[in-house]
């Protein structure tokens, strides 16, 4: 699928990956009109999303020459109304859902955020592609919609497969996400709607979200605090730099899954499923390690800071896995790509634009 001349869609807009994609799609595309929607919650810092609607009002300057617009509407996606409106006044051909309420922990405290924008606001995503097949019309051709890698729980086999069973979460915020691929591939069956799933392992980089471990790691630093690590140091992340899930995010938008009717004369669902993720796990100490040294390369922490004073050990926490580690076989498979980003060139990156953001 061409994007250049479409109206796509981006719910979570302001969010770390929404507004990526935003800045992406504003550079490589001509004559598309790029509608993004964010709610704006106070979940983490309201001005770090101010911040990425600024750099892409940015962008969106030099794009104008390309015939490209961008248009900002302040909302959630659990509000009916709006989103039907949104539909019916833009039109959308490609939608991409990544507003969502994210964080494995905060779902054990504040259940029902993750139940309204979850699975209400992913539900009236999927009701708003349905019907813009109504009277004929084009509609949408391609959803795509983040899911995330929490939903392989605690199982034991690595690297995560799409095909392994996943039928344990063990977070609420896990449980949700596995909902919408459920939900999806629903839709895709009945209403035909082409529909690709992404799972995300353990997304970083510049202007990211401050729950995020290294983010949280850096602001204790910063302040003489200990950092605790969980699991005693034995946790491994698939670490996955931001421009890399921008890049795979692009790809799969242009490439929906292909209508087609079974033996039975019935659609067979146009679904797919991927992980987006580094291949490549690292050590949550060796992390922390590399993020510390990049913090003093940029001028964030001292030269003489005394990591090994500030760093404590600590049991897994509720909800929280092991490991996490993406089997990207079907997206270098498909698409040919699989992510580059090494770690240190990754969180140098961001230690410079924490610096920028926050000391200068």
């Amino acid at each position: 699928m061409d994007l250049n001349h479409k109206t796509i869609l981006v719910t979570g807009a302001a969010g770390f990956i929404g507004a990526n994609l935003v800045l992406r799609l504003l550079k490589d595309t001509k004559g598309t009109t790029i509608v993004g929607l964010d709610n704006l919650n106070d979940y983490y810092d309201v001005a770090i999303k101010e911040f990425r609607l600024e750099q892409i009002a940015i962008e969106e300057k030099k794009a104008e020459e390309k015939g490209n617009r961008w248009v900002f509407i302040k909302g959630s996606i659990a509000d009916g109304s709006l989103v039907q409106d949104i539909f019916a006044k833009y039109q959308p051909r490609v939608v991409v859902n990544l507003a969502a309420q994210a964080g494995v922990r905060y779902s054990i405290s504040h259940p029902e955020e993750y139940m309204e924008s979850n699975m209400m606001g992913f539900y009236q995503i999927l009701e708003a592609c349905r019907h813009s097949y109504d009277d004929g019309k084009t509609g949408v051709e391609h959803l795509v919609y983040a899911s995330s890698s929490s939903v392989y729980g605690s199982n034991k086999k690595v690297p995560y497969s799409t095909k392994d069973q996943v039928d344990h979460p063990v977070s609420l915020y896990a449980a949700t996400k596995k909902s919408n691929e459920l939900m999806a591939h629903a839709y895709a069956k009945l209403y035909n709607i082409p529909s690709t799933g992404l799972r995300f392992f353990t997304v970083y980089g510049p202007a990211g979200r401050p729950d995020m471990a290294y983010f949280g790691f850096t602001n204790k630093l910063l302040k003489g605090e200990t950092i605790e690590i969980f699991n005693y140091g034995n946790c491994k992340r698939d670490f996955t730099y931001i421009d890399d899930i921008v890049t795979g995010v692009q790809l799969v938008m242009q490439k929906p899954p292909i209508r087609e009717n079974g033996e039975d004369g019935l659609p067979i669902p146009p679904y797919a499923l991927y992980n987006i993720g580094n291949n490549q796990p690292e050590n949550l100490l060796d992390f922390v390690d590399i993020l510390q040294q990049e913090l003093v390369s940029a001028g964030v922490l001292p030269s003489d800071f005394d990591f090994e004073a500030h760093k404590k050990l600590v049991p897994m926490q509720p909800g929280d896995v092991p490991v996490t580690y993406a089997d990207t076989t079907e997206l270098e498979r498909d698409f040919g790509f699989k992510p580059q980003t090494d770690l240190r060139r990754g969180l140098r990156e961001f230690a410079r634009w924490y610096k920028a953001f926050y000391q200068n």
